[in-house]
């Protein structure tokens, strides 16, 4: 990574191995941040490539191909120990990747951070980060770090789902459901959709590979059950990830048929 610092040879692609790396080379006030400090904290749709640091302006240092150097005034306050290291907070990450990372990678880690936290915490994390927000002194991004706030639930079980609702809301669809139970008439749970308008009686299903690899038959029996219970299924793939066109055409046309019923 540097010529200034050694890394033994079988530990050199390990990310913590890295980043104390970047951070001996960066400097005692240095602190890892942004996509190298989300994938520390658990959330792991963030970038492990390169390492990211946040170091003072007065440090004169350059970003090389294996080191992102941001420059910035932070508090130590705000700085954290995990695993050895010097890590930026979890609130004050996800408030810089809401802004300024990748629509898609910002929501899944504010997702991914809203599912690591405990139900019962989840509100008052929210507004943490909703506060940083609002008091960032870079305004730029600050109205698409508050939608995207605004979008997470913590309740997609994958990035992949994560995706998949902004892509819905990208297309102007009504935002569903997550995670919506479906239950026999004496109120035992049966299934869980990942996605669903209620009202409409549409379910949206992503199949990801690993999920769903060797249970082709299990499936589709859910599927035609679900269909007797009065739900019209839609399934998503990777696939539609990439070009949404068709599974967005899909559902509106699910919409309009039980809306003309």
């Amino acid at each position: 990574m540097t010529r200034d610092v050694l890394v033994e040879r079988d530990r050199q692609l390990e990310l913590r191995t890295r980043a104390a790396a970047a951070l001996l080379m960066a400097g005692d006030r240095a602190v890892l941040t942004s996509h190298t400090a989300a994938v520390l904290f658990g959330c792991t749709a963030a970038d492990s490539g390169r390492v990211h640091v946040l170091v003072p302006y007065d440090r004169p240092l350059r970003s090389t191909p294996d080191i992102a150097v941001h420059h910035g005034h932070y508090d130590e306050t705000d700085v954290v120990t995990v695993d050895g290291l010097r890590v930026y907070a979890l609130e004050c990450v996800l408030t810089e990747l809401l802004c300024r990372a990748s629509r898609a990678t910002a929501l899944a880690c504010m997702d991914q951070a809203l599912a690591l936290a405990a139900p019962q915490a989840r509100n008052e994390f929210r507004a943490e980060v909703a506060h940083r927000i609002g008091a960032r002194r870079d305004s730029r991004g600050r109205r698409r770090a508050e939608v995207l706030l605004n979008l997470a639930t913590g309740l997609s079980e994958s990035p992949a789902e994560s995706w998949l609702l902004l892509g819905l809301f990208d297309a102007g669809l009504p935002i569903p459901a997550q995670q919506v139970p479906v239950t026999d008439v004496d109120g035992h749970v049966l299934y869980r959709l990942d996605f669903a308008w209620e009202e409409l009686r549409v379910a949206l299903e992503y199949d990801g590979f690993a999920a769903h690899v060797g249970r082709g038959l299990r499936d589709a029996a859910r599927e035609n059950d679900l269909r007797r219970l009065g739900w019209t299924v839609i399934r998503a793939t990777a696939a539609d990830l990439k070009d949404p066109a068709e599974l967005h055409a899909a559902i509106r046309r699910a919409f309009w048929r039980r809306v003309a019923a």
